[in-house]
Protein backbone atom coordinates (compact mmCIF):
# COMPACT_ATOMS: atom_id res chain seq x y z
CA UNK A 1 0.00 0.00 0.00
CA UNK A 2 1.48 3.36 -1.02
CA UNK A 3 0.68 6.04 1.58
CA UNK A 4 2.94 8.67 0.05
CA UNK A 5 5.34 10.77 2.08
CA UNK A 6 4.89 11.01 5.89
CA UNK A 7 4.13 14.48 7.23
CA UNK A 8 5.56 13.55 10.64
CA UNK A 9 8.26 11.10 11.65
CA UNK A 10 8.99 10.27 15.28
CA UNK A 11 10.83 7.68 17.36
CA UNK A 12 7.87 5.29 17.39
CA UNK A 13 6.00 5.88 14.12
CA UNK A 14 5.56 7.66 10.81
CA UNK A 15 2.33 9.62 10.29
CA UNK A 16 0.63 9.77 6.90
CA UNK A 17 -2.45 11.59 5.60
CA UNK A 18 -4.08 9.34 2.99
CA UNK A 19 -7.60 9.47 1.54
CA UNK A 20 -8.79 11.79 4.28
CA UNK A 21 -7.58 9.62 7.14
CA UNK A 22 -4.54 9.51 9.40
CA UNK A 23 -2.33 6.42 9.17
CA UNK A 24 0.07 5.91 12.06
CA UNK A 25 2.60 3.28 10.96
CA UNK A 26 4.76 1.95 13.78
CA UNK A 27 8.45 1.23 13.55
CA UNK A 28 9.85 -2.29 13.80
CA UNK A 29 11.64 -1.95 17.17
CA UNK A 30 8.35 -1.67 19.08
CA UNK A 31 6.47 -4.59 20.67
CA UNK A 32 3.91 -6.21 18.36
CA UNK A 33 1.18 -5.15 20.81
CA UNK A 34 2.00 -1.43 20.56
CA UNK A 35 -0.66 -0.44 18.02
CA UNK A 36 -3.47 -2.19 19.90
CA UNK A 37 -2.21 -0.83 23.24
CA UNK A 38 -2.30 2.75 21.97
CA UNK A 39 -5.54 2.38 20.04
CA UNK A 40 -7.34 0.97 23.09
CA UNK A 41 -6.34 3.97 25.20
CA UNK A 42 -7.45 6.43 22.54
CA UNK A 43 -10.75 4.59 22.06
CA UNK A 44 -11.37 4.68 25.81
CA UNK A 45 -10.77 8.44 25.86
CA UNK A 46 -13.10 8.84 22.87
CA UNK A 47 -15.81 6.79 24.61
CA UNK A 48 -15.72 9.22 27.54
CA UNK A 49 -16.97 12.03 25.31
CA UNK A 50 -13.65 13.86 25.05
CA UNK A 51 -12.65 15.48 21.75
CA UNK A 52 -10.32 12.75 20.54
CA UNK A 53 -9.78 11.40 16.99
CA UNK A 54 -11.92 8.31 16.41
CA UNK A 55 -10.06 5.05 15.83
CA UNK A 56 -11.16 3.48 12.53
CA UNK A 57 -8.98 0.36 12.42
CA UNK A 58 -5.92 -1.37 13.83
CA UNK A 59 -4.19 -3.28 11.05
CA UNK A 60 -0.92 -4.05 9.27
CA UNK A 61 0.38 -2.05 6.34
CA UNK A 62 3.33 -3.37 4.34
CA UNK A 63 4.11 -5.74 7.21
CA UNK A 64 4.11 -3.00 9.86
CA UNK A 65 1.52 -2.49 12.59
CA UNK A 66 -0.63 0.56 12.04
CA UNK A 67 -3.55 2.55 13.39
CA UNK A 68 -6.02 4.26 11.04
CA UNK A 69 -7.87 7.15 12.62
CA UNK A 70 -10.03 10.16 11.90
CA UNK A 71 -8.25 13.17 10.38
CA UNK A 72 -8.76 16.46 12.20
CA UNK A 73 -7.92 19.42 9.98
CA UNK A 74 -6.27 22.27 11.84
CA UNK A 75 -3.09 23.47 13.50
CA UNK A 76 -1.61 22.55 16.83
CA UNK A 77 -1.93 25.29 19.42
CA UNK A 78 1.81 24.89 19.93
CA UNK A 79 2.45 25.97 16.34
CA UNK A 80 0.28 29.04 16.80
CA UNK A 81 1.86 30.12 20.09
CA UNK A 82 5.42 29.53 18.88
CA UNK A 83 4.78 32.09 16.13
CA UNK A 84 2.99 34.59 18.37
CA UNK A 85 3.94 34.54 22.05
CA UNK A 86 1.63 37.50 22.67
CA UNK A 87 -1.25 35.00 22.44
CA UNK A 88 0.34 32.53 24.86
CA UNK A 89 -1.86 33.34 27.86
CA UNK A 90 -5.06 33.22 25.78
CA UNK A 91 -4.27 29.76 24.42
CA UNK A 92 -2.77 28.49 27.66
CA UNK A 93 -6.06 29.34 29.36
CA UNK A 94 -7.89 27.20 26.81
CA UNK A 95 -5.46 24.33 27.30
CA UNK A 96 -5.76 24.42 31.10
CA UNK A 97 -9.56 24.38 30.89
CA UNK A 98 -9.39 21.29 28.67
CA UNK A 99 -6.88 19.56 30.94
CA UNK A 100 -9.07 20.25 33.97
CA UNK A 101 -11.99 18.65 32.10
CA UNK A 102 -9.82 15.57 31.51
CA UNK A 103 -8.82 15.53 35.18
CA UNK A 104 -12.44 15.39 36.34
CA UNK A 105 -12.92 11.99 34.69
CA UNK A 106 -12.79 8.96 36.99
CA UNK A 107 -10.60 6.59 34.98
CA UNK A 108 -10.63 3.14 36.55
CA UNK A 109 -10.49 1.46 33.11
CA UNK A 110 -7.09 2.96 32.31
CA UNK A 111 -3.64 1.62 33.18
CA UNK A 112 -2.73 2.53 36.80
CA UNK A 113 -0.27 5.43 36.91
CA UNK A 114 1.62 3.90 39.85
CA UNK A 115 2.38 0.71 37.90
CA UNK A 116 3.57 2.73 34.92
CA UNK A 117 5.82 5.03 36.99
CA UNK A 118 7.23 2.16 39.06
CA UNK A 119 8.29 0.38 35.89
CA UNK A 120 9.84 3.54 34.41
CA UNK A 121 11.86 4.31 37.56
CA UNK A 122 13.07 0.72 37.86
CA UNK A 123 14.39 0.58 34.28
CA UNK A 124 16.26 3.91 34.09
CA UNK A 125 20.02 3.51 33.73
CA UNK A 126 20.83 6.88 35.29
CA UNK A 127 19.96 6.09 38.91
CA UNK A 128 21.61 3.96 41.59
CA UNK A 129 19.49 1.22 43.15
CA UNK A 130 19.33 3.16 46.42
CA UNK A 131 17.79 6.14 44.64
CA UNK A 132 15.35 3.92 42.78
CA UNK A 133 14.22 2.34 46.05
CA UNK A 134 13.73 5.76 47.67
CA UNK A 135 11.73 7.05 44.72
CA UNK A 136 9.54 3.95 44.49
CA UNK A 137 8.88 4.12 48.25
CA UNK A 138 7.89 7.78 47.83
CA UNK A 139 5.63 6.84 44.91
CA UNK A 140 3.90 4.10 46.86
CA UNK A 141 3.32 6.43 49.82
CA UNK A 142 1.30 8.93 47.73
CA UNK A 143 -2.46 8.91 48.25
CA UNK A 144 -4.93 10.21 45.69
CA UNK A 145 -8.17 9.59 43.85
CA UNK A 146 -7.74 7.93 40.45
CA UNK A 147 -8.50 10.42 37.70
CA UNK A 148 -7.74 10.46 33.99
CA UNK A 149 -4.24 11.78 33.26
CA UNK A 150 -3.09 12.36 29.69
CA UNK A 151 0.58 11.81 30.49
CA UNK A 152 1.98 13.97 27.67
CA UNK A 153 -0.22 17.04 27.80
CA UNK A 154 1.11 20.16 26.07
CA UNK A 155 0.15 22.66 23.38
CA UNK A 156 1.54 20.56 20.52
CA UNK A 157 -0.91 17.77 21.38
CA UNK A 158 -3.91 20.06 20.94
CA UNK A 159 -5.25 20.61 17.41
CA UNK A 160 -7.52 23.63 16.92
CA UNK A 161 -9.82 23.82 13.89
CA UNK A 162 -11.17 26.85 12.00
CA UNK A 163 -14.29 26.83 14.19
CA UNK A 164 -12.12 26.81 17.36
CA UNK A 165 -12.87 23.21 18.33
CA UNK A 166 -9.89 21.65 20.09
CA UNK A 167 -8.97 17.98 19.67
CA UNK A 168 -6.61 16.16 22.04
CA UNK A 169 -4.15 13.74 20.44
CA UNK A 170 -1.44 11.25 21.53
CA UNK A 171 -2.99 9.18 24.33
CA UNK A 172 -0.35 6.45 24.58
CA UNK A 173 0.93 7.72 27.96
CA UNK A 174 -2.51 8.14 29.55
CA UNK A 175 -3.26 6.48 32.86
CA UNK A 176 -5.47 6.50 35.95
CA UNK A 177 -3.66 8.43 38.64
CA UNK A 178 -3.03 11.64 40.53
CA UNK A 179 -3.80 14.82 38.61
CA UNK A 180 -1.02 16.56 40.56
CA UNK A 181 1.49 14.22 38.89
CA UNK A 182 0.01 15.00 35.48
CA UNK A 183 0.22 18.73 36.18
CA UNK A 184 3.87 18.45 37.18
CA UNK A 185 4.58 16.37 34.09
CA UNK A 186 3.19 19.15 31.88
CA UNK A 187 5.16 21.76 33.82
CA UNK A 188 8.32 19.66 33.37
CA UNK A 189 7.76 19.40 29.61
CA UNK A 190 7.27 23.16 29.21
CA UNK A 191 10.26 24.02 31.42
CA UNK A 192 12.50 22.01 29.10
CA UNK A 193 12.03 24.69 26.43
CA UNK A 194 10.57 27.78 28.11
CA UNK A 195 10.54 28.70 31.79
CA UNK A 196 8.11 31.49 30.89
CA UNK A 197 5.54 29.07 29.44
CA UNK A 198 6.04 26.63 32.32
CA UNK A 199 5.36 29.30 34.95
CA UNK A 200 2.40 30.66 32.98
CA UNK A 201 0.89 27.20 32.76
CA UNK A 202 1.40 26.49 36.46
CA UNK A 203 0.00 29.84 37.56
CA UNK A 204 -3.16 29.40 35.50
CA UNK A 205 -3.76 25.84 36.63
CA UNK A 206 -3.28 26.74 40.30
CA UNK A 207 -5.57 29.78 40.02
CA UNK A 208 -8.35 27.73 38.42
CA UNK A 209 -8.05 24.67 40.65
CA UNK A 210 -7.15 25.98 44.09
CA UNK A 211 -4.23 23.54 44.29
CA UNK A 212 -0.90 24.71 45.69
CA UNK A 213 2.54 24.63 44.13
CA UNK A 214 3.75 22.58 47.11
CA UNK A 215 1.19 19.86 46.34
CA UNK A 216 2.23 19.71 42.68
CA UNK A 217 5.96 19.68 43.41
CA UNK A 218 5.64 16.67 45.74
CA UNK A 219 5.67 14.72 42.50
CA UNK A 220 8.78 16.44 41.12
CA UNK A 221 11.44 13.77 41.85
CA UNK A 222 9.16 10.91 40.78
CA UNK A 223 8.19 12.48 37.47
CA UNK A 224 11.78 13.56 36.76
CA UNK A 225 12.96 9.98 37.33
CA UNK A 226 10.24 8.61 35.06
CA UNK A 227 11.22 11.13 32.40
CA UNK A 228 14.84 9.91 32.62
CA UNK A 229 13.77 6.45 31.54
CA UNK A 230 12.34 7.78 28.26
CA UNK A 231 15.80 8.64 26.86
CA UNK A 232 14.42 11.57 24.87
CA UNK A 233 17.19 13.06 22.73
CA UNK A 234 16.02 16.65 23.29
CA UNK A 235 15.80 16.25 27.07
CA UNK A 236 18.64 17.26 29.40
CA UNK A 237 19.30 14.34 31.75
CA UNK A 238 21.46 16.54 33.98
CA UNK A 239 18.57 18.88 34.80
CA UNK A 240 16.39 15.88 35.65
CA UNK A 241 19.11 14.52 37.97
CA UNK A 242 19.33 17.93 39.65
CA UNK A 243 15.60 17.82 40.38
CA UNK A 244 15.90 14.33 41.87
CA UNK A 245 18.98 15.21 43.96
CA UNK A 246 17.23 18.30 45.32
CA UNK A 247 14.72 16.03 47.04
CA UNK A 248 16.92 12.95 47.51
CA UNK A 249 20.56 14.09 47.98
CA UNK A 250 23.33 11.57 47.34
Amino acid sequence: MNLGVPFANGYTAEIFLHEGRIFKVFKDHLPLTESMYEANKQSLAYSLGLNVPKIIDVTKINGKQAIIMEYVKGKTIGEIVSKNMDRAEYYMNISVDIQRKIHKVVADSFEPMIDRLRHQIARTIYLEEQHKSQLIAKLESMTFENRLCHGDYHLFNLIITENDKVTIIDWVDSSAGDIRADIYRTYLLYSQFSEELAELYLRLYLEKSGLSKKEIFEWAPIMAAARLSENVSTENSERLMEIIHHYFPL
